[in-house]
């Protein structure tokens, strides 16, 4: 899956969390699940927490975050994002795509 095809998963709702971005219109937020991977969680920890996450919303939120601290859509709703993805990047997190994906 390509990059813009998993920024889509992440979404704004005014009405979710202030409108911060989160995940598919859950009340997931993309800053907490980056806060979980910067402080160790695993990918497989976090989708065993939400079921109905999937590895590629991890990815997104990665990318999303990526974008963040290249001077991508950063506005006062994405501050926390950006923080934690300096933190993720820092400490040298990787994600590998899904089996099958290139």
């Amino acid at each position: 899956m390509d990059e813009r095809k998993l920024l889509e998963r992440i979404t704004v709702n005014p009405k979710i969390f202030g409108g911060k971005p989160i995940i598919r219109g859950r009340r997931l937020a993309v800053e907490h699940v980056l806060g979980m991977l910067g402080a160790g969680d695993s990918i497989e920890t976090i989708l065993e927490g939400y079921p109905w996450l999937e590895r590629e919303d991890v990815q997104a939120c990665l990318i999303y975050a990526s974008r963040l601290r290249e001077g991508f859509e950063c506005t006062e709703q994405t501050k926390d994002c950006l923080a934690q993805a300096h933190l993720i990047y820092a400490r040298g997190l990787r994600v590998h795509p899904p089996h099958g994906t290139p």
